[in-house]
Formats: C-alpha cells, sequence, structure tokens
C-alpha cells in the first residue's frame, strides 16, 4: 500500500464533524487501493492535472486563433493563467490569517500519499490554482472552460484522497479561483483584448490570430475583391449608372 499512514494524538478521530467524516470517508478509499493506484493518485494530484490544463490552454489557444473575434478571444485565454497566480496571492494572507494544520496532524489513522507537507491546509492552492483556470476557460471558450472545470473539481478530489486536505479546504480553493476568475475578468479583459489586437497588426500576429483559419467578413471580402478588379483595369459600376 502506497502512502504514509502519520498518527498524532486526538481524542477523537472521527467525530460529529461531517467535514472530518468525509475526510475518512475518500482518504479510505487510498487504504482499500492497490498500491499502483495510490501513486497514479499521487501523481495526479500533485503535478499531473496541472501538466493536463497547460495542455488544454495550448490546446484552447490554437482553435481560438481561428475564430473571427480571434484576439479578443486570446485575451480572455490569457487571463487563464493570471487569475491563477492572482488567486495564489490572494490565498497567501487568507492561509496566514486562517492557519489550518494540515489534517494529518490532527487525525490519526489517515493514510498520506505525499509527504512534506508542513504548509498551512485552508484553502487549497491546487483546488484554487485549477479552478481559477477552469473558469477562466470557460470565459474564453465554453467546452474547453467546462473541461477546465471537470479537472478542478477532480484535483479536488485528489487532494482529499491524499489526505493533505479537508474537504472543506478544496471547496474553499474551488470559490476561491471561480472568484478571483469571474470578478476581475472584466478588468482583465479591458486591459489585455488591446494589447492582443496591437500584436495582431505586427509580425507577430500569429500569436493571436490564424489567417489561414479565419473567414474575412462579407463586407471587408467585398472590399478586396473590389480592389483586385481596380488592379486589372475591370471598370467598377455604380448605382447611378444602372439607373440610367
Amino acid at each position: 500500500m502506497a502512502g504514509l499512514a502519520m498518527g498524532y494524538p486526538m481524542p477523537q478521530a472521527r467525530g460529529g464533524n461531517p467535514d472530518t467524516s468525509t475526510l475518512y470517508d475518500i482518504n479510505g478509499l487510498a487504504k482499500d487501493a492497490p498500491g499502483w493506484l495510490d501513486r497514479t493518485m499521487a501523481f495526479v494530484g500533485e503535478y499531473g492535472i496541472v501538466l493536463g490544463l497547460a495542455v488544454l490552454m495550448a490546446l484552447a489557444w490554437w482553435s481560438l486563433r481561428r475564430r473571427p473575434d480571434a484576439p479578443a478571444a486570446v485575451a480572455a485565454l490569457l487571463w487563464a493563467p493570471l487569475a491563477a497566480g492572482l488567486a495564489l496571492l490572494v490565498n497567501v494572507p487568507i492561509r496566514g490569517f486562517v492557519k489550518r494544520p494540515r489534517p494529518f496532524m490532527d487525525h490519526t489513522g489517515l493514510d498520506v500519499l505525499v509527504k512534506g507537507k508542513t504548509d498551512y491546509s485552508f484553502v487549497s492552492d491546487h483546488a484554487t490554482l485549477t479552478m481559477a483556470i477552469g473558469v477562466a476557460l470557460f470565459v474564453a471558450n465554453r467546452k474547453y472552460g467546462l473541461i477546465g472545470i471537470g479537472l478542478a473539481f477532480l484535483e479536488g478530489f485528489c487532494r482529499v484522497y491524499m489526505g493533505v486536505h479537508y474537504p472543506t479546504d478544496v471547496i474553499g480553493g474551488l470559490a476561491l479561483g471561480t472568484a478571483v476568475a469571474l470578478l476581475l475578468a472584466p478588468l482583465a479583459m479591458m486591459a489585455l483584448t488591446p494589447l492582443t489586437r496591437a500584436v495582431a497588426r505586427t509580425r507577430c500576429a500569429w500569436l493571436v490570430r490564424d489567417e489561414r483559419g479565419v473567414a474575412a467578413p462579407p463586407l471587408v471580402a467585398a472590399e478586396a475583391a473590389g480592389a483586385a478588379e481596380a488592379e486589372r483595369g475591370v471598370p467598377r459600376h455604380r448605382d447611378n449608372d444602372l439607373a440610367a
């Protein structure tokens, strides 16, 4: 069995606290699971989902560059990592104020799948980061956003399964990530959209727009066709000519 069972004196392991009882119920799955599954869950919960979200953002970037409103869409995508970083900064004073120990510091019989967690428990950094990215992705694109939000919930489950967070730590992290990503999104779009539109007018335009995949608006296409005809010497007819 993978994991480290750490015991600290506590008069009552479960008590009547639903937060603690849910912790034991979910972490109890690790006790009954084979070692390879525990090792997989530990990797997924510690690194895997974060790496998966990075891949998801890369796929979203590749897709969003082909939209007609590509600069605005890419600006919304840029907000995802910025929202995650800002949410983690907001969490620093919260953790210092609450000062909640990790669950294995106060409760016996937990199967702890990762070592070295000595910082405070509330709120979960992993849950905060992943949900901030997921919600910001939803602002940019619903399909990728729903996948990201689903990964954030999976991250929260993994943190409790691993024995390093209470369920309320995870809930707090999911709420914090959502609040930062949604409440500050309008200001972020006001700042980032002019930047991406400026990039679209430079040699680095491919970063925010895939010209091969973007259909030109009808008016722009008509003007381009008229310019091409003028270069070939084809006379352009006007409405007053038809009226005669």
